[in-house]
Formats: C-alpha cells, structure tokens, sequence
C-alpha cells in the first residue's frame, strides 16, 4: 500500500509526514524506516526509526532510487512501513511525467512485500493521474 502526501513546496507535507512518521513508530510491531535527503530531521524522528540519507549511496536516476527501495525492503523482513521525504528530489525525477511510473513501481513492490509505504511528493492532486489520485492520504 501506497499513501500521498502532496502540495505545492513550502505547504508543510514534511511536518504531515513526520507526524505519520511518529504515529507509526509508537505503533509499530516491526521496523519503521525515512529516507530522506540528508540528515536535517534527525532530532525530529524517534531513535527506533531507522533513518537513511540517501545522499550518501550515490543514487543519481529513478532506477537506481527504485532498486534502493527494493534492497531496503527485501533486506528487512520486519520492515512494517516505509517512509519517503521529497520524493521527486530523492529518486532524482527530472521528468514529471515519470513520477507516476516510479509511484507505481514502488507500490508493487509494497504490495509484494507488504510494507506501508508514505510518500511526500510537490506536486498538486491534480496533477497526478487518477489511479494515483485515489491514494492521496494529505492535500496541501
């Protein structure tokens, strides 16, 4: 399962994502895992979250962003949700029009490994397509 947190930048999806974040780490009955840009939140997320800055493992395109997230949950089988800051900044999408691919590829492999994946984006609503519309959790 998938859930977006969208809006434009500077509406306050990451603060709505760390609130999510907090809530699933007080909750969880396996591992919580944020990946982020760099390391600006680490005082904002609770020591058992397990927060990775994905600046440091050389990610320069969509790919090589997917087959981290797949690493990340096919390496941690007590992996209960996933969390994703910035998401068109973090998996290098320089066409938007290619977010929804990467959106869908990572919901595949949140289903097939059934890990809750929440993912902050800057983009409106609207401009997603449908299918991905229905999956929005929070509209800024």
């Amino acid at each position: 399962m998938i859930q977006l947190i969208v809006g434009e930048k500077g509406k306050g999806k990451t603060k709505v994502l760390l609130e999510k974040l907090g809530e699933a780490a007080a909750s969880a009955k396996g591992n919580v895992v944020f990946i982020d840009k760099d390391m600006s939140h680490i005082y904002e997320v609770k020591n058992s979250v397990r927060l990775i800055n994905c600046s440091e493992y050389g990610i320069t395109n969509p790919d090589e962003f997917n087959g981290f997230v797949s690493g990340i949950m096919s390496a941690d089988h007590d992996l209960e949700d996933l969390f994703i800051d910035r998401f068109l900044l973090v998996s290098y999408q320089k066409d938007k029009d290619e977010v929804a691919d990467s959106l869908r590829k990572i919901e595949e492999l949140s289903n097939k490994s059934d890990v809750k994946i929440t993912v902050s984006l800057s983009l409106s609503k609207e401009q997603l397509p449908a299918d991905l519309q229905e999956k929005v959790l929070v509209a800024l």
